[in-house]
């Protein structure tokens, strides 16, 4: 017995093969080099991050341990997860329960962590938005998205002007995440609803000085 899904992918693979093969080329005339000094750059890049309702924290780098702990303790997260190649040096003054997250670990036990703790690939200033790139210091999606707290530490030598200059440092081949905000969706009467999709809470640690 034929699927629907069989018949749908017969009947794509029947046109594919009827239809000609023409290059095409894609025009991409997108505005790119903007930049910004790097205080108007923080400022954009927190205007944003505050509309999307983020908690956002600046600090220089040598303060991070300071930092991340702070949000973590005001938070009451006593359990957190971190990918494998975090900086370790970021929970310094962390004193609660600390689970290096493997592939190995089904994803549903994730939700017994109080928050995540990762760091960026790049950011974009204009739109208020992390991007994830699953390096080793920012883990697999699942972490990031299942736990009800996400602290992402930020440098701001990563926070690019627009989209195109944000796009353009990031590797095409790697699974990429974006992140604008809390996780948030409305019913059906635009009563917003956080936590749906992801976090409920995004706290963003901008170390200025990196």
């Amino acid at each position: 017995m034929t699927t629907a899904r069989e018949t749908v992918l017969g009947r794509i693979r029947d046109a594919l093969a009827l239809a000609p093969v023409q290059d095409t080329t894609v025009r991409r005339a997108y505005r790119t080099g903007r930049s910004l000094p790097d205080d108007e750059r923080l400022a954009l890049f927190t205007d944003r991050l505050v509309d999307y309702k983020a908690q956002v924290h600046t600090c220089t780098a040598d303060r991070t341990a300071q930092v991340v702990a702070e949000v973590l303790r005001e938070r009451g997260a006593q359990r957190i997860g971190v990918p494998a190649g975090l900086d370790t040096a970021w929970l310094g003054a962390y004193d609660g329960e600390v689970q290096q997250d493997s592939a190995g670990i089904p994803a549903p036990r994730l939700d017994a962590l109080d928050g995540v703790v990762t760091a960026a690939a790049v950011s974009c200033a204009e739109t208020g938005t992390i991007f994830l790139d699953g390096s080793p210091d920012q883990g697999r999606r699942a972490l990031s998205l299942v736990p009800d707290l996400h602290v992402c530490v930020v440098d701001l030598s990563t926070v690019e002007t627009g989209v195109p200059e944000a796009v353009a440092r990031l590797v095409p081949e790697r699974p990429t995440t974006l992140i604008s905000g809390p996780s948030a969706t409305s019913d059906i009467e635009l009563e917003r609803v956080e936590g749906v999709h992801g976090p409920r809470t995004l706290a963003v640690v901008i170390r200025t000085d990196v």
